[in-house]
């Protein structure tokens, strides 16, 4: 894997006096011993759109064995003043809702865009609001469906090749073939099992065969089998954890056999080892209300995959952890519409490079923070 060891020194307050606009994230020192990573919003990333399209929610990122990075968004999810062309008859000369997949090679250009399905007619059908994307190590592209209790895989150039889950039914969490309302996909290329956080209408991570679709196991918080009756949500500072997931929103692999995960509205990460395992937890921003601090997880690009990223789209940022043991060690982002900050952020990932992708659902936009390096400058 085309990866580099994160080089950063901790100089975070000079880059927020330079680059105010680019979003330069706050650290806090680890003790003199660590280098946390700091970033700056890439004002370049991506390139305008040469079609007239414009991104409707944008709910699912992803960065490919490539670094291309791929996006799925509601295409019908745009405000109504922004799809004049795409009226019966137009109503103004802008424009209409980008397919529903879009690639980007690593500069930002759009190499090529599909919708996940098409009609006898060529009329979009479904999923209406897809969510979550991943591209696994043979190049399929997994997409959640949402409100259709699915998921699906499809090849590189948008054939579908494999559904998990039966169209517009469900069965609860505990039910190994029928899926709720899933968030997020991770694929281990080590043994091909899909992990997926079923975690709006359910309140599990389920496991699948990545290539047959037959399930393989579940488990729900700190392992435990899931309780659909169970009221979770955020709890005060003398009150136990939640016991049960909240909405499992993120999910994501480690190289050395560990999944995290995201659970949104109990405002925490939960560690597992990836055959359901509890291994630890870490409560983030727990004053945190409506849907939670907690809304999806990427890795560092270091070899020991040093950091956790977590995205919060409540406080509007992403906080770093230190994976080894959930320690919050730094942030960036802020609440704002400029380059560099942050509505409603929903995704995100990390290239080859260390650099982290978002996107957001409320603003319907991509952003692209460049890991910074000043050694030797």
């Amino acid at each position: 894997m085309n990866v580099r060891r994160i080089r950063r020194k901790w100089s975070c307050l000079l880059l927020a006096i330079s680059l105010p606009a680019l979003g330069a994230c706050a650290v806090v020192p680890d003790n003199g011993t660590e280098e946390v990573p700091t970033f700056a919003a890439d004002p370049n990333w991506p390139q305008t759109f040469q079609e007239n399209w414009v991104l409707g929610a944008v709910t699912g990122i992803a960065v490919d064995s490539r670094d291309h990075v791929w996006v799925t968004h509601s295409p019908s999810g745009g405000a109504d003043a922004a799809l004049g062309a795409a009226q019966d008859p137009p109503i103004s000369t802008c424009c209409v809702p980008a397919p529903g997949v879009i690639e980007f090679d690593p500069a930002g250009n759009v190499v090529q865009a599909w919708d996940l399905y098409q009609g006898d007619q060529g009329e979009f059908l479904w999923p209406s609001i897809p969510h979550g994307i991943f591209v696994d190590h043979n190049d399929y592209v997994w997409v959640g469906s949402r409100p259709h209790h699915q998921v699906l895989k499809f090849s590189r150039e948008g054939e579908l090749v494999l559904a998990i889950g039966e169209e517009d039914q469900t069965g609860g969490s505990n039910d190994p073939n029928l899926l709720g309302v899933p968030a997020d996909i991770w694929v281990n290329p080590e043994t091909n099992e899909a992990f997926i956080a079923d975690g709006y209408g359910n309140r599990r991570v389920a496991v699948y065969d990545g290539a047959t679709g037959e399930y393989l196991r579940h488990w729900g918080a700190y392992g435990e089998e899931p309780d659909d009756e169970y009221e979770y949500g955020p709890r005060g500072p003398d009150e136990e954890p939640a016991r049960q997931f909240g909405t499992v929103h993120g999910v994501v692999g480690s190289d050395d056999g560990l999944l995290y995960v995201a659970d949104r509205r109990n405002n925490r990460v939960q560690v597992f080892q990836q055959s359901g395992e509890f291994v630890q937890e870490r409560v983030v921003a727990p004053w945190t209300l409506s849907s939670g601090s907690a809304h999806d997880v990427a890795l560092s690009a270091d070899p020991e995959q040093r950091f956790l990223y977590l995205m919060d789209g409540v406080n509007h940022k992403i906080w770093i952890l230190r994976r080894s043991n959930l320690e919050l060690v730094g942030e960036f982002g802020r609440g704002g519409y400029q380059r560099g900050e942050f509505i409603r952020p929903h995704n995100m990932d990390t290239d080859s490079q260390g650099n982290v992708y978002s996107s957001e659902a409320e603003t319907q936009r991509v952003q692209r923070f460049l890991l910074q390096d000043t050694e030797g400058s």
